[in-house]
């Protein structure tokens, strides 16, 4: 009897929920339109419930139960499931189970139901973000007791409707999937119009629109010279195609001899025949230097305040920078020359006026003159030295310019004689060689081609008393050599001097006994060294502050000595007004050579005549400036017009 009552119990309390749910759809059946949709439920118990929303089909008339049109419209399957004739029996299955269980309700379980039906959306909102998977599906309440079994195969919940037939059974199935695919049918259109709001809150993409081209609008207006066609609109033949040689800024100048003939004057010209004579009956004339006394430092001072420079002793002579310069020792006549950067040689003989007249301008070489000497034997042969790799001697009196040595795989630095009928010659090369040329030899190779320690020459100066030494400057060292002990292979020099911390410009013995060597540094410093006993090091002497920065446009300074007085040194300067000065070997300043406007660029290259005092300079723009004593000329130079400067040393 206990057990029969329990199960009765039992089967009531479901009877009593299933009525309690009826109840509540009844308290809202005065909605319009009523959603098929599951609603998900939490109750505070033991275990989760999933509540079946229940029909009112108590009070049920027919066409009460609406589906939402937007279901309808959008899936046309609804019209297949959802056909009138099932609608008729699935209403009247429900009538017939559920009327009589929806009898009885206790007041409290119905409050509970309400109060949990107030929560549903809250809780169905949750539920439709998630995926259609998790959908819950739609069953009879449900709860675990004691000694209860659930069926896997059936609808949850089902197994507690006993007294219902397998195919009563089986419509409540039906019912259960028709509301899950009503319900997925609703999360779809929900993302739907979430996709269509967020298209519509973003901004249109905003894209440049291209230019539309303009098929017949009117173009640039051309030249009709540049379209080939002449006003009236007809085509113009088409111009004779001619090939055009590039020049080569360099040509090659071809070996052998050349004729003497000036790039500004015509050949037959009567000037240029003089002036030919002239010097060729001057060929005699020599000068003795060794022979003469050397003045007094006072007396040279005095001798140097009276040389001036005018507008008269100003030319340019050549189309380039001036690097290298001459003057012929001819007590008569001045006549000066200058080696150019492009291979020019001029020549300026100062005793014609006007100035233009005396100045003539060959082309014997390609590339710079680096060095330019009048023969000591002959004074009317010139010999020049250029970077491409040829020496030449220009003879006055045969109007021709020899070719005295050729190495075109090699590029010459300087040169100079070793003995004194200049038939002898040591020739530096820019890549340390050197080279014994003898001219009493035919052609014009070599005799020896010897290897130096240097790994480049920039010059070669050779004792003027003892012939056999001679001195070489190169990139931080300077050597000294013994024209005896030279051999083909690598040469150890005599003495090697080490004191030049940067690039090295010149190196030159002085003139009458060769006791000093001067040298140019481009740590702006000139240094004089004792060279009066040739053994393992020479002593250095003096150190002169000077500035010798000339930059990449001007030519490079070479500090060399007078001639006629062997302890003074002439160097071009760089300071304002632009001058030439002269130092003692002693570091002393001695004079400067000023001219204001006359000289008024900055002479890097100068000069000495060897007996008279005739200073000329040339610059970087082929202008060659004449500083002598007797010259006409309302500018006095020397210590007169430097008094301002410097009137202590005067």
């Amino acid at each position: 009897m206990s057990g029969s009552r329990a199960e009765a119990e039992q089967k009531g309390g479901s009877r009593q929920r299933l009525q309690v749910n009826v109840n509540e759809y009844k308290e809202n059946q005065n909605i319009a339109d009523v959603s098929l949709r599951p609603v998900q439920t939490t109750v505070l118990v033991e275990t989760a419930k999933v509540y079946l929303v229940p029909f009112s089909l108590s009070n049920y008339k027919t066409g009460q139960l609406k589906r939402p049109k937007s279901l309808l419209d959008k899936n046309s399957n609804n019209e297949v499931t959802c056909k009138k004739s099932k609608k008729a029996e699935i209403k009247k299955s429900c009538r017939r189970i559920l009327t009589p269980k929806m009898e009885a309700t206790s007041s409290k379980e119905e409050s509970t139901l309400q109060k949990s039906s107030l929560d549903v959306p809250a809780e169905s909102n949750k539920w439709q973000a998630k995926s259609p998977s998790d959908t819950v599906v739609l069953s009879a309440d449900t709860e675990s007791s004691q000694g209860g079994d659930s069926d896997e195969d059936t609808t949850p919940g089902l197994d507690d409707f006993s007294e219902l037939s397998p195919y009563e059974r089986k419509r409540l199935k039906n019912i259960s999937e028709n509301a899950n695919f009503f319900a997925s049918l609703q999360l779809s259109e929900s993302a739907a119009r979430l996709r269509e709001m967020i298209k519509k809150r973003q901004p249109p993409e905003s894209k440049r629109k291209k230019p539309k081209k303009k098929e017949n609008g009117t173009g640039c207006r051309r030249s009709m010279r540049l379209l080939k066609v002449d006003p009236s609109g007809v085509p113009l033949p088409a111009a004779p195609t001619q090939t055009v040689l590039e020049e080569d800024e360099n040509p090659l100048i071809p070996p052998g001899p050349l004729e003497m003939t000036p790039e500004n004057r015509d050949d037959d010209d009567e000037l240029f025949k003089g002036f030919l004579q002239t010097w060729a009956e001057l060929s005699k004339t020599r000068s003795k230097n060794t022979e003469k006394e050397l003045s007094s430092i006072k007396s040279y001072k005095v001798n140097l305040n009276g040389m001036v420079i005018s507008e008269d002793t100003v030319c340019k002579v050549t189309r380039g920078s001036i690097t290298s310069m001459a003057i012929h020792p001819s007590e008569m006549r001045t006549l000066v020359a200058a080696g150019a950067k492009y291979g020019q040689v001029g020549l300026w003989d100062l005793t014609h006026q006007p100035k233009e007249d005396g100045v003539y301008l060959f082309q014997p070489h390609s590339q710079p003159v680096s060095c330019l000497y009048f023969s000591p034997a002959n004074p009317a042969h010139l010999l020049s030295l250029s970077y491409d790799g040829t020496l030449r001697c220009g003879d006055f009196s045969r109007a021709v310019f020899e070719e005295v040595y050729r190495d075109e795989r090699s590029s010459f630095s300087s040169f100079d004689f070793l003995t004194e009928d200049a038939s002898t010659l040591i020739v530096g090369h820019w890549d340390g060689r050197m080279s014994l040329v003898d001219r009493r030899t035919p052609g014009t190779s070599c005799e020896k081609l010897i290897k130096s320690s240097l790994s480049k020459i920039r010059t070669v100066h050779v004792h003027p008393v003892h012939k056999q030494y001679f001195i070489t400057a190169g990139l931080r060292d300077i050597h000294i050599y013994d024209a005896r002990c030279l051999n083909r292979s690598r040469n150890q020099p005599l003495i090697s001097l080490t004191e030049h911390t940067k690039s090295i410009a010149s190196a030159y013995f002085s003139p009458l006994t060769g006791n000093r060597v001067v040298t140019t540094c481009a740590d702006c410093k000139l240094r004089i060294f004792d060279s009066s006993c040739i053994s393992s090091k020479i002593p250095l002497i003096t150190t002169i502050r000077h500035n010798t920065i000339t930059g990449r446009w001007l030519t490079r300074f070479q500090a060399v000595w007078d001639p006629k007085q062997e302890d003074c040194v002439i160097v071009g300067s760089m300071a304002h007004p632009r001058r030439v000065e002269i130092f003692h070997e002693t570091g002393k300043w001695v004079h400067s050579f000023l001219g204001g406007e006359t000289l008024a660029s900055v002479c890097s290259i100068n000069a000495m005549h060897p007996t008279r005092y005739i200073l000329a300079g040339g610059n970087s723009s082929g202008r060659v400036h004449v500083v002598s004593v007797g010259w006409g000329g309302h500018w006095r130079g020397g210590c007169d017009a430097f008094s301002t400067f410097n009137q202590a040393e005067c």
